[in-house]
């Protein structure tokens, strides 16, 4: 079992695997009239990361699915991120889960059926400290290895954040540096060294649990987490989904260690550049190789964070009584209709 490389046996890894976002708006395109739902808040029309349903009484659930292929060899590790990318969903919504069962495709003829349990095993670590139980799930013989979990959470019916909340002059904040996709390329590529496989696994399997205590905030008006369509993407769902403008300092912009060393040899995901097709023509002052980073898909990246101007010095002094760290990378301006410009990236 020590000699399976879990990158091996995929095309893509962790949320690179995502289908592109232009190909994504094709998919979802329909010509029957949607049917209403009083009770659904919020379904998939502002690119939001879960759904959640009014059940009365202030209470709401949130209802999400992620999975993806390997972005790392080790069984037990990739149960781990697959895991805290799923609940991730849950925290961006300003809820706390309370529930998860597994999604589970397996090459059965290919490997050993003690890889999958490792899986299971990292899945429930990071559901242990999530305080919620794996309750089940569904697997599949499929041709490439694939986890992920089905989350359930719950909020009150005024602490939930979406994209479409930001304000004009609010202040962005990121709770992680980027570049776990240039750094799981690496490792796919036999290229990465301990110390930055060190940094991947603790960024990847860091759950954002801060997420739920965001909710409760009244000067966070959006929040979102920073996954598969790269910061440039999530920062771009929540321009447009408020009708605003996301102003981004570049020098500002947090990048994990290791990533600069990695893009001086070019190593990069196919799918960065798929990111950057989709999102070029709505982004200005993306002009040279910051694309890199920018468009770089995250695996379980940090919470985008649209808090309000005023608030700014209160925010940071509550998130370093929470202990956790944010990088304050920009702000919400004004769109000027006639661009069609909704992230703006400044030096």
């Amino acid at each position: 079992m020590e000699s399976v490389k879990l990158t091996q046996y995929s095309r893509s890894a962790g949320c690179g695997c995502k289908i592109a976002p232009t190909q994504l708006q094709e998919i979802l395109k329909s010509n029957s009239p949607n049917p209403f739902f009083e009770n659904l808040i919020i379904g998939y029309n502002t690119n939001d990361d879960a759904a959640v349903v009014d059940i009365g009484n202030n209470q709401c659930i949130i209802s999400t699915t992620d999975f993806f292929m390997p972005i790392v060899d080790d069984a037990f590790e990739f149960g781990k991120i697959a895991a805290a990318n799923s609940i991730s969903d849950v925290y961006a919504m300003g809820g706390k889960p309370i529930m998860a069962v597994g999604i589970l495709g397996f090459p059965i003829e290919k490997l050993s059926t003690d890889v999958a349990q490792k899986i299971l095993e990292g899945a429930r670590e990071i559901c242990a400290q999530a305080n919620i139980p794996l309750a089940g799930g569904h697997s599949i013989d499929s041709l490439e290895p694939f986890f992920g979990l089905a989350v359930t959470g719950i909020i009150d019916k005024q602490n939930i954040k979406t994209n479409a909340g930001a304000k004009e002059s609010d202040i962005l904040f990121i709770t992680k540096p980027i570049g776990t996709g240039i750094l799981a390329t690496a490792l796919k590529r036999n290229l990465i060294n301990n110390d930055d496989y060190k940094t991947l696994i603790e960024c990847t399997t860091h759950l954002n649990k801060i997420g739920e205590y965001l909710g409760s905030l009244s000067h966070v008006h959006a929040l979102t987490d920073v996954t598969g369509f790269g910061l440039i993407g999530h920062c771009t769902e929540m321009a447009k989904a408020s009708n605003l403008c996301a102003e981004i300092i570049l020098s500002k912009v947090p990048i994990l260690d290791g990533v600069d060393e990695h893009l001086k040899q070019f190593i990069y995901p196919d799918n960065t550049t798929r990111n950057l097709n989709a999102y070029k023509d709505t982004t200005s002052g993306m002009d040279g190789l910051e694309f890199l980073t920018l468009c770089d898909p995250q695996t379980n990246g940090g919470l985008l964070i649209s808090v309000n101007g005023n608030d700014v010095e209160k925010f940071e002094l509550q998130m370093k009584k929470q202990q956790i760290k944010v990088y304050q990378i920009g702000m919400m301006k004004k769109i000027r209709e006639q661009d069609e410009v909704f992230v703006k990236l400044i030096s």
